[in-house]
């Protein structure tokens, strides 16, 4: 062991005791530790116990700590504090800037527990409410927590996909005039992904696009080229002649499970040396299927295999594009969590060129979001109904995200909730629950009459909270038997409803919402990646609720 691994975890023993507010003067000695031992010339393992007490502030209790850990690689007073602290938490202590006093806050104010977690309150501007925070600092935490995902395995495809493009414009440079796909994961749109794989249609002159710099050469392994980009995310490089590029393109698009379902149909056929993707259905003689929905079909339509599924018909043909949503219906603002005003917020819809949108702030129980009291509501409606009378072509609605409550009832009387002209029912608080409480308390809340929507209905985080458990077929079932349609939250952080579960929602008649959960005016965007999501799943715009024009939806 190094003197600085040694060091280190005195350091590390000073954070986790300072998140759980310990003597002072113990963290003080620590950290003084961490400086001192870092320092020291000749290596601490090969030091005697009476060279160890001479360190100036070592002491008794320090040099029993290092004669533990080198002799077992842990310190029992670490793993206490270790045990009672959430692993993802531990995590956060390790992004640059954000000491163990701002973790405390986030952890103990916020109920944020891993670094997934943090980045989305910091996109919900919730940090900012803090004290000693502010929007300068917020936005340094987002870039350090997002440096520090980036060397995780896996990572949202909405990250991923602008290092993609870098690498491909950097092959562009050195290689002209050459196809090149974008294949695997990153073709489906998957929600998350391990890698960036691409095909180029070329198998020259490779070596040039080698820099070690945007894109770094580890190995050449069963003709693919292994590689990482300059955040060390990984890279896979496919070749290819233009006479087979279709079928390999094919080939590496695919998920496994829907190459062997496909195989497995068109037993004999010969997708070889095919010049377009065109080519390979032709041969197969069925409709194109779009890369997105190229999935294992068994998730979410039962055993069946890909005729079966498409039913002959041309399904990619009529799925759902952004160009089909003609209203934004979730959307925060100032009055809670948002960062624009109510004004901003249509304006910038209207610009867009959607024609309603509803303004849903967080109901009174989310004090952590500054939570809309019955006055301030009141306050927020008056100035919804003011800017409906100056606007042309377009509707603001008044909409709110209530809090689900504990036993499954919806945050504020009946009195208030019929004001509305739509509600989003989610569960924000108290999420550690079994399936069949968290399922109840769903369905509770569907049977609201005043319910529209159910939003994000696991409450998931993508690569930072799973979500809690759900009976999935019993929720949706809930919402067709009292007609409330389901969110497909669009923010690349949730995209919950998943894409598994929106076959058997249609199956039920039940409309999906495409919502942006937008805390700013450029969150609005964040629709597309809810386009992406509904489009693995099959979704068209007859399926999707805010695909109504405004009258409909009101009539909804």
């Amino acid at each position: 062991m190094t003197n600085k691994q040694i060091a280190n975890i005195f350091s590390d023993l000073a954070d986790i005791m300072e998140l759980h507010n310990e003597n002072p003067f113990k963290i003080s000695s620590y950290r003084n530790a961490y400086i001192t031992l870092r320092k020291q010339d000749m290596p601490l393992s090969e030091m005697s116990r009476k060279d160890l007490d001479a360190i100036k502030g070592v002491g008794k209790a320090i040099g029993d700590k290092i004669e533990e850990f080198l002799a077992t690689g842990q310190l029992e007073t670490y793993n206490k504090y270790a045990e009672k602290t959430p692993s993802g938490v531990i995590d956060m202590l390790n992004i640059n800037g954000f000491g163990p006093k701002k973790v405390f806050q986030v952890w103990q104010d916020l109920g944020v527990e891993s670094v997934g977690e943090l980045l989305y309150a910091c996109n919900e501007n919730r940090l900012i409410e803090l004290k000693g925070f502010g929007k300068k600092t917020q936005e340094e935490v987002r870039k350090n927590a997002e440096y520090f995902l980036r060397s995780k395995k896996s990572q949202l495809w909405v990250n991923v996909k602008a290092e993609a493009n870098e690498v491909v414009a950097h092959i562009k440079k050195h290689l002209k005039n050459i196809s090149i796909d974008e294949v695997c994961e990153l073709r489906r749109l998957c929600p998350t992904l391990e890698a960036i794989d691409l095909l180029i249609g070329t198998m020259e002159n490779i070596d040039t696009i080698f820099d070690n710099e945007v894109l770094t050469l580890i190995e050449k392994k069963d003709g693919v080229y292994i590689c990482k980009n300059k955040t060390d995310f990984p890279v896979h490089i496919y070749t290819c002649t233009p006479e087979e590029r279709g079928s390999k393109l094919f080939l590496y698009t695919g998920s496994p499970e829907f190459l062997k379902s496909f195989t497995d149909t068109f037993v004999g056929k010969d997708f070889r040396s095919l010049p377009t993707e065109e080519d390979v259905f032709k041969t197969a003689g069925i409709p194109f299927i779009t890369p997105e929905m190229r999935e294992d079909l068994n998730k979410n339509v039962g055993n069946k295999n890909v005729v079966e599924v498409l039913n002959l018909n041309d399904v990619s043909a009529n799925l759902i594009t952004l160009g089909d949503i003609r209203g934004v219906i979730h959307t925060h603002t100032i009055y809670s969590d948002g960062v624009n005003t109510v004004a901003e917020m249509a304006h910038y819809a209207q610009k867009k060129g959607y024609a309603y949108i509803g303004i849903t702030d967080h109901s009174k129980s989310a004090f952590y979001a500054n939570g809309l009291k019955e006055d301030r509501l009141f306050e927020q409606w008056k100035e919804i109904d003011a800017l409906n009378a100056e606007l042309f072509n377009f509707k603001i609605l008044k909409g709110i995200e209530s809090d689900i409550l504990y036993e499954g009832g919806l945050d504020y009387s009946d009195d208030i909730l019929q004001g509305f002209d739509f509600v989003i029912a989610s569960v924000h608080s108290q999420l550690k629950m079994t399936e069949e409480k968290a399922t109840s308390r769903l369905i509770k809340a569907i049977e609201n009459p005043y319910t529209t929507i159910l939003g994000h209905p696991t409450g998931r985080l993508l690569l930072a909270r799973a979500g809690y458990p759900i009976d999935h077929k019993k929720v949706i079932d809930a919402c067709a038997a009292n007609k409330v349609a389901i969110e497909l939250n669009a923010n690349p952080y949730r995209l919950d409803l998943d894409w598994t579960w929106i076959h058997y929602a249609r199956e039920k008649n039940v409309l999906v919402a495409i919502n942006p959960d937008a805390h700013s005016c450029s969150g609005i965007n964040d629709i597309l990646y809810g386009i992406f999501t509904a489009r693995k799943g099959g979704l068209d715009a007859a399926g999707c609720l805010n695909c109504l024009s405004v009258e409909e939806f009101l009539k909804f």
